[in-house]
């Protein structure tokens, strides 16, 4: 599913609910989702999943061409568990 995917879904949802007006909605939505887990707070949707920030350290890895070793510098990530409700919806 793409975006505008997920915007007509949306539209489709809710009556009387532009696709301009939706799409602001799922905007203001992934950015204040993408705020809290920048600032560590994560984020928890009951049912859905939760977000939140992890960290991954750093590490020695292999180019695959040469076999010669390579630095990996440690990197922030997002971390994402699917609620039960998801998780029941995906395995039907």
């Amino acid at each position: 599913m793409t975006k505008s995917e997920l915007i007509d879904a949306i539209t489709a949802g809710v009556d009387g609910l532009t696709k301009s007006k939706a799409e602001n909605v799922l905007n203001v939505t992934l950015t204040a989702i993408m705020e809290a887990v920048a600032k560590g707070e994560g984020l928890n949707l009951v049912g859905f999943g939760s977000f939140s920030k992890g960290e991954r350290g750093e590490r020695l890895a292999r180019n695959p061409r040469t076999g010669e070793e390579i630095k990996v510098e440690a990197a922030k990530t997002v971390k994402f568990k699917a609620g039960q409700r998801f998780r029941e919806a995906v395995n039907q």
